[in-house]
């Protein structure tokens, strides 16, 4: 839906630093399309590659009106509140963006498409990302079928950099010349390659099913990097039992955050050891050997709250008590786990 030549402009007001501004922040790593603005009032005057650690230089603006002032054609809400919600407070904003014709991309759960859908000229459009595009079939465990590497990221909590992880090694995979394809499954994935399944969106029924439909699409890819969702620890979250079942995983990569002791949003719970982790995760995916025997072959550690030096020792010291090759896929590239997948049948 979104063409390569609209300007984009990013609404982040209030997240430039957290992880709620995560699509965002994703949008503005990897969406191939011109971002003209990124508008954020705590932070206006300023660029974006002075600010955070992503190459692309974009000017941060206080409201949407300097935007538009930009040449925004496109407005994606970048921030992804607690809930999919979209506050009340957005709706001023999204309504000056309307009223200049641009177009929105919206991935929280409430649709704007329905509330819009009266006031948009014939060059407007809405994309609710959220949205279902099929409904799928029961899964049968049909991907454990295929003869190509499947590569489920997993985590130790929920926005601790499986996409990213993913998308790099996916990037990895092309430059060495292997046939490798990536699924989104979530808002962000969608928005920057423009195809996917907004997992979170499907019926507890549907879910494993649409994530098999999906895998069995990419049966001629060698690889086939599939983006992760939410955590096994986490007790909010649905999304990973059906990544694993429907994929029929071969391979996982397990994403952490270095500074996380607990959960993000539920202080009370514990990160176990690692290694205990990676036993959960591996354990699962085989369900006593009926499916595939998936391997944790590495992890992708999120280190960008710590200076060089921890973030050294941190990879230092998971190396050493998993015996799994370690890195942080932004400072250090994604190569470690690329060459594990590569090297384990």
């Amino acid at each position: 839906m979104l063409e390569d030549y609209k300007k984009v402009a990013i609404y982040l007001e209030g997240h430039l630093f957290t992880d709620f501004g995560k699509m965002g922040l994703g949008a503005l790593r990897y969406l191939p399309n011109r971002i003209v603005a990124v508008i954020d009032s705590e932070n206006e005057g300023k660029n974006t590659r002075e600010c955070l650690s992503i190459e692309r230089s974009v000017p941060i603006v206080k409201n949407i009106d300097l935007a538009i002032s930009k040449g925004a054609e496109v407005l994606i809400l970048g921030i992804a509140p607690s809930g999919g919600k979209i506050p009340k407070s957005w709706f001023p904003i999204i309504d000056t963006a309307i009223f200049n014709n641009l177009s929105i991309i919206n991935g929280l759960h409430d649709s704007l498409a329905s509330k819009y859908k009266n006031k948009l000229t014939d060059n407007q459009w809405i994309w609710d990302v959220r949205v279902p595009q099929f409904i799928p079939e029961i899964a049968s465990g049909k991907a454990a079928k295929l003869n190509n590497k499947r590569i489920l990221c997993v985590g130790t909590d929920m926005a601790v950099g499986k996409m990213i992880t993913s998308l790099e090694i996916h990037k990895w995979a092309i430059e060495n010349k292997i046939k490798s394809a990536f699924i989104a499954t979530g808002q962000i994935g969608i928005t920057v390659t423009g195809s996917g399944i907004p997992l979170d969106a499907y019926k507890v029924d549907y879910a494993c099913g649409a994530v098999e439909q999906m895998v069995l699409q990419k049966s001629n890819d060698d690889w086939v990097l599939i983006e992760g969702q939410g955590s096994l620890l986490n007790p909010g979250s649905t999304a990973s039992l059906p990544l694993i079942r429907g994929s029929c995983t071969t391979h996982m990569i397990l994403c952490h955050r270095a500074d996380f002791l607990t959960l993000r949003d539920s202080k009370h719970i514990k990160i176990p050891n690692l290694n205990e982790v990676i036993k959960l995760y591996e354990a699962l995916a085989s369900a006593c050997g009926i499916y595939p025997k998936a391997k944790v072959v590495g992890i992708s550690l999120n280190t960008f709250k710590l200076d060089s030096i921890a973030a050294k020792k941190a990879v230092d010291f998971l190396e050493s008590s998993t015996n799994l090759p370690v890195t942080d896929v932004v400072r250090y590239g994604p190569e470690k786990l690329g060459l594990a997948i590569k090297q384990i049948n």
